[in-house]
């Protein structure tokens, strides 16, 4: 295995390997962290998340694309996964903390971990928080991405995009010079399912029904910092930093 790696490494051009080098050597300083983003779908998780990754030198953990990456390479924790899946079942709790501990063995999470979309309920939370104590960690910080459902439900249900080009547009924020058509080539925007109203809607009861008793969970171990997540993105950020430090 060391040599098939040092193999690879050959292949691998210097100045890639001196970056790489060098980051790890600026993140040798860092403190270990480990979090947990909790917010609903446009909250601005996902703007703040690289920032914080590179900032702390973190790993991030998206448990779907776990998942789908263990299935895919058929690790052993992904050959019961995929048993789970083709019976039509939920992948049970004990199966994604055990791939998430898989995940923690790699270099790129030495520093620590963001978690994103998981955990869901407080029994994963329970679970994760044991596998932790194994590992003598824990979970340091939980970043709730906290936003009014109507301010969402604007920055959301605004949203059009050019199906082919891919360019987005707001009907507020940045609108198209003629409503519903694409500035450049004059054709129609569309709106996507998942950004209509009556789904959002039914996204946000069930993400608030799922999770308010996890971060009840958390706040009771006092760890949960309050984001206004309602802010311009460098706000946020500022206000992460701070949570952080």
């Amino acid at each position: 295995m060391a040599a098939a790696a040092a193999a690879n490494l050959e292949d691998v051009p210097s100045v890639d390997l001196m970056t790489e080098l060098l980051r790890r050597m600026k993140c040798s300083s860092k403190p270990d962290k480990r979090l947990i983003l909790v917010g609903p779908p446009g909250s601005g998780k996902g703007t703040q998340s690289p920032l914080i990754k590179d900032e702390y030198c973190l790993c991030h953990l998206a448990t779907g694309d776990m998942l789908r990456a263990a299935v895919a390479a058929k690790t052993r924790l992904g050959v019961k996964a995929k048993e789970a899946m083709d019976k039509g079942e939920l992948v049970s709790d004990d199966l994604v903390v055990g791939i998430i501990d898989d995940a923690l063995k790699k270099p790129s999470c030495q520093k620590g971990f963001i978690l994103d979309g998981f955990p869901r309920t407080v029994v994963q939370a329970e679970k994760l928080d044991e596998m932790l104590e194994k590992r003598g960690a824990k979970v340091d910080k939980v970043l709730n991405f906290a936003i009014d459902d109507a301010i969402l439900e604007e920055r959301i249900t605004g949203r059009w995009i050019h199906p082919s080009s891919g360019r987005t547009y707001h009907t507020k924020f940045a609108p198209p010079k003629a409503p519903g058509i694409d500035d450049v080539t004059g054709e129609p925007l569309i709106q996507r399912k998942d950004d209509t109203p009556a789904v959002l809607k039914s996204r946000l009861e069930s993400f608030h029904r799922q999770t308010e008793p996890v971060i009840d969970y958390y706040k009771k171990k006092g760890i949960v910092a309050n984001l206004p997540a309602e802010k311009k993105p460098e706000e946020v950020t500022s206000v992460i930093n701070k949570a952080l430090s």
